[in-house]
């Protein structure tokens, strides 16, 4: 391996780089349309504006790491970079967002209509995906995953804004609209494998958790990140009135005229100039970025501990070292 490549997701691109170049192939020929050009317009857009592919790749790590041999790892992976594309290009419709990826959104390039209608053709792309491999129990498992991403993103609409909002419930939201294709991604990996149940459930414990502990780690970054890093401004979830983690924290230790203060700019969206500034600073004086750091790192611990029911093998290695590192970001 190169050594020059320290980062775990470059190491696992790496070495999964013949599969994952006949993973882009054939996102590359499903998203075509002999009838609607804007589809693949669309589609490009989104799918080549970079992003590191963590999720496909995920697929392709569990189906390895469980000793699979297959051509079927690569139409997963293919799977769930539709259904994650998709659920980005309605994600920016409903929060009605400029940019994506640091370039502008589908929706803002294009119009709304444009960006639902080729979400929803990526859905039935990845559906005709899943069924090719002629596994109903993975059939089973990314369609359950698709049902709890969308459960998740409806009831983010009318806990995002309330500050009655609790930890458990940010983190229903969270667990359905981040994890759920995370612990898909691995689960099917190690039932495509036919793998041992207890490393499917490993498998499934890992995805689980490394996708919980990813999404704090973004909405952390929300407050106190690099916009050139993270290709979003700092705060545009506090300027959309989202309630995530570190905000949920502080409200929970907020005196009456801090309450006044959060009621105000989430739920009555009544935001000044300086709101953001005065939001960091009660965050820091109920250290609730450290409280959600500390979070953060936890669900990453739970992560690497599930690989201990996987056997050896240099993925495993590379999946430990990622559990860590999408949670270094906010160390």
């Amino acid at each position: 391996m190169d050594h020059a490549v320290t980062k775990p997701h470059e190491q696992l691109a790496m070495h999964l780089a013949p599969r994952m170049a006949e993973v882009n192939t054939l996102i590359r020929d499903r998203m075509a349309s002999r009838h609607a050009p804007r589809i693949p317009e669309v589609t490009a857009h989104l799918v080549e504006a970079g992003g590191k592919r963590l999720r496909p790749m995920l697929t392709l790590a569990a189906a390895d790491l469980c000793g699979y041999a297959g051509p079927f790892d690569v139409h997963l992976a293919a799977t769930v970079e539709f259904i994650h594309t998709a659920t980005l290009l309605h994600d920016d419709v409903v929060d009605e967002s400029a940019q994506r990826r640091g370039r502008p959104s589908a929706n803002l390039l294009w119009d709304n209509k444009s960006s639902v209608l080729v979400g929803d053709y990526l859905f039935s792309r990845s559906f005709q995906l899943m069924v090719e491999t002629g596994s109903l129990r993975v059939l089973d498992i990314l369609a359950n995953a698709s049902a709890t991403i969308a459960e998740g993103e409806v009831l983010q609409l009318s806990a995002s804004r309330d500050l009655r909002t609790d930890e458990a419930t940010y983190l229903q939201v969270i667990r359905g609209k981040t994890a759920a294709l995370f612990s898909a991604a691995t689960e099917v990996g190690g039932v495509l494998a036919g793998a041992p149940e207890a490393q499917v459930d490993a498998l499934r414990t890992y995805g689980d958790a490394l996708g919980i502990a990813f999404q704090m780690a973004d909405d952390l970054l929300d407050y106190q990140g690099d916009s050139t890093a993270t290709g979003k401004n700092v705060g545009d979830d506090f300027r959309e009135r989202k309630l995530t983690l570190p905000a949920i924290k502080a409200v929970a230790r907020a005196d009456g005229d801090e309450r006044a203060f959060w009621s105000r700019v989430i739920e009555k969206g009544d935001q000044r100039e300086d709101d953001l500034a005065q939001a960091r600073a009660l965050l820091e004086k109920h250290a609730a970025l450290e409280h959600a750091r500390a979070d953060a790192l936890a669900w990453a611990g739970t992560a690497r501990a599930a690989l201990a029911q996987l056997p050896a093998h240099p993925v495993r290695g590379m999946l430990e070292e990622l559990a860590d590192y999408v949670v270094a970001r906010i160390s």
